[in-house]
């Protein structure tokens, strides 16, 4: 990843393993995620919050990868308890399992690229995010890479 800034190259290579998960279809970025009837979840969002210059040589940025997908209620009567009347629990495994996908590519990618990675991630589930009967994981980490961006030679 030459010839970019570190937010570039950082946002590119994110969106490039959305793209490549066989359960994702839609990649979305910024401070607002996806909301129109035109999106087909599930979704994969991506939030670059914060930056740091740790020393002169490297950029940290505190990332977050939300995986959503859309609950499904079901209109047959169903009196258990416990599974309820929806698809919140697949919800929950898929996306679950696709940012488990992700955070091992890019660990494997981070080691060959010089680039260093939070060792444990914080997963959090969301459930019916913003009354919109979306159910997910947010994943949040730091993310150090080389500051190559500017060379006073």
């Amino acid at each position: 990843m030459t010839g970019l800034n570190q937010y570039s190259e950082l946002l590119i290579y994110l969106k490039s393993l959305g793209v490549a998960d066989t359960y994702i279809n839609v990649v979305t970025k910024g401070e607002n995620i996806e909301l129109d009837k035109m999106t087909v979840f599930p979704s994969l969002h991506i939030d670059i919050n914060s930056g740091t210059f740790p020393s002169s040589g490297t950029i940290q940025f505190t990332v977050e990868l939300s995986c959503w997908d859309i609950r499904d209620i079901n209109k047959e009567v169903n009196d258990d308890k416990f599974w309820s009347n929806d698809n919140e629990t697949d919800n929950l495994n898929n996306t679950l399992a696709a940012l488990n996908r992700i955070w091992r590519i890019m660990n494997r990618d981070f080691n060959e690229n010089n680039i260093t990675a939070s060792d444990n991630p914080s997963i959090e589930a969301v459930k019916f995010d913003k009354k919109n009967l979306l159910d997910g994981w947010i994943m949040s980490f730091d993310v150090e890479m080389p500051n190559t961006t500017i060379s006073l030679c």
